[in-house]
């Protein structure tokens, strides 16, 4: 699961994404409002950790924004500012909870976990293609009913080929959702975890789901879909 956290404080994000980081979740941090809405449109979040303090914008105007953009994405306010009037102005414009500095991260990350149980109201729990089932909160996979045992890096190379589902992803972009940096000229190793992957999910079974896309990436698709 992917969480954006906007704050502009590099110290306090460090901090969260470190927490986060070290929960399985996939961390991408945004240092401005703009930034924020960009990386948002990009890319799918589980959920944003949001600063209101930001140097660009208010943070409640970049929370009406995102609302525009993604309506469904837990929100977590994240601020010094703690008067009642704040609180009720973010939560009406779509925030989801609202914590104030100074916080405890193992405070925030039980919130944020709160908030990625509880998901937007069409959220997937358990993602399918085909007879696979990926459920990213038990991070737990299943294929024609039998669990598979990945280790943490085969999961979340996984996950991240479900979320795109039917879309080809490059090495590169794998790399830095993933392995969370780039690695420049490394990127064979994407080439390694996916033979691993393939040895559990695929290989087994007779319908084979990880597409290799010559001179560009891999898929993870039904048989027979364009």
């Amino acid at each position: 699961m992917r969480i954006l956290i906007v704050e502009d404080e590099r110290k306090v994000a460090e901090m969260v994404g470190r927490g986060l980081r070290a929960e399985g979740y996939q961390i991408d941090i945004s240092d401005t409002g703009e930034a924020g809405l960009a990386t948002a449109d990009a890319s799918e979040f589980d959920l944003v950790v949001l600063d209101l303090g930001l140097p660009d914008m208010d943070g409640l105007e970049f929370l009406k924004r995102l609302r525009i953009r993604r309506a469904e994405v837990p929100i977590l306010i994240l601020t010094a500012r703690d008067a009642t009037k704040s609180k009720v102005e973010n939560l009406e414009a779509g925030a989801d909870d609202y914590m104030t500095k100074p916080f405890a991260v193992g405070e925030l990350i039980v919130r944020a976990k709160a908030l990625l149980r509880r998901g937007p109201a069409n959220h997937t729990q358990v993602r399918r293609v085909a007879d696979l089932e990926i459920d990213s909160l038990r991070k737990q996979v299943k294929r024609a009913g039998l669990r598979i045992e990945l280790t943490p890096k085969e999961y979340a190379l996984l996950e991240y080929l479900a979320s795109n589902h039917s879309r080809v992803v490059s090495r590169t972009m794998i790399m830095e959702h993933v392995w969370d940096q780039s690695f420049e000229g490394l990127t064979n190793i994407v080439d390694v975890y996916v033979r691993h992957l393939r040895a559990k999910v695929d290989d087994p079974f007779p319908e084979k789901l990880i597409r290799t896309v010559r001179g560009v990436g891999y898929r993870l698709t039904e048989e027979g879909a364009a």
